[in-house]
């Protein structure tokens, strides 16, 4: 977890094929149900136009059915959720239905001046339609009133694990395997 640009979906990629495992990412989701034109693909894209985030229940349901894949059986890794407590509280049952634990939780640190440089290159770069600077800005904004609060529930779980975010790829890894090797046993 952490704030929009913080690397999320680029080291979650990466630390996912180094555990074997599935990288599972509500922005990959919700833009795939676009795509296909669904309902549920509709309302996310609105949201995240805005800059807002896509209603728990809507969210949620994505990310039931994605966890129910062949792929996650092995383990998979999050990115983009939880963001809300109360996706915390459906995760925990997505978890329990399972009948897997969560393993850890990391923590991408990142300057805010800095998280905005990426996005609106990432926006050049990629041609992405949702990374103007005020939606950035109310990105930020969003996540410090509804994401910022997940850091001391996992904390208080003993699952948070803190790591520096900024740096070049290679390195942002390496502090994010060098935190987990007793966590990251099943791929949860």
């Amino acid at each position: 977890m952490g704030p929009p640009g913080a690397g999320k979906g680029t080291q979650a990629e990466v630390v996912a094929s180094r555990l074997g495992i599935a990288a599972i990412s509500t922005g990959d989701i919700f833009r795939r149900h676009a795509d296909l034109g669904s309902e549920l693909g509709r309302q996310a894209q609105g949201y995240m136009d805005a800059g807002d985030y896509v209603p728990d229940e809507v969210t949620n349901a994505m990310v039931r059915e994605r966890l129910g894949e062949d792929d996650a059986r092995p383990g998979f890794l999050l990115d983009g959720y939880p963001r809300t407590t109360a996706q915390v509280d459906e995760l925990d049952g997505m978890l329990c239905d399972l009948g897997s634990p969560l393993d850890a939780v990391v923590l991408l640190e990142v300057d805010g001046e800095e998280l905005i440089d990426r996005l609106l290159k990432r926006a050049r770069t990629e041609n992405r339609t949702d990374d103007t600077e005020s939606v950035i800005r109310r990105r930020q904004e969003v996540f410090a009133e509804q994401t910022e609060p997940l850091v001391d529930v996992y904390e208080r779980r003993g699952l948070l694990v803190r790591v520096d975010g900024e740096g070049d790829v290679d390195e942002v890894l390496a502090r994010v395997l060098a935190a987990l090797p007793e966590r990251a046993g099943n791929g949860r």
